[in-house]
């Protein structure tokens, strides 16, 4: 069974995203983080499914689009590692697939840690 392993920076991304939605609306901060994690899930069912990240075509990452946002994430060893996740128009940057520190799926960091 594939196991499936949120990092640290995926937790606080997912926080810092939802927490800036939610000055203006908190049910849409809360729909958004509730559908995210959701539709991750699925990435244990279907870890390679989703598209190389066009700026790297070099990477053992992927990433699932989850508008407004992008998941990165890679799989290796029957796991899905969420290493970052990002607004969509953001920049994606060579060194943020570099080196994360991985937490179990029931997380432990963020105020979202409780929905993962």
């Amino acid at each position: 069974m594939v196991k499936l392993i949120w990092t640290e920076p995926a937790i606080l991304d997912l926080d810092e995203i939802a927490d800036y939605i939610a000055l203006d609306n908190y049910i849409a901060a809360n729909r958004l983080v509730n559908s995210l994690v959701n539709k991750v899930k699925r990435l244990k069912d279907f870890p390679l499914s989703e598209r190389i990240p066009p700026e790297f075509s070099d990477t053992k990452h992927r990433e699932l689009i989850i508008p407004p946002c992008r998941v990165l994430y890679y799989f290796e060893d029957d796991t899905v590692y969420i290493t970052h996740i990002m607004r969509s128009e953001q920049q994606l940057r060579k060194y943020m697939l570099e080196d994360n520190s991985v937490h179990e799926e029931s997380g432990e960091y963020g105020k979202i840690s409780n929905k993962i």
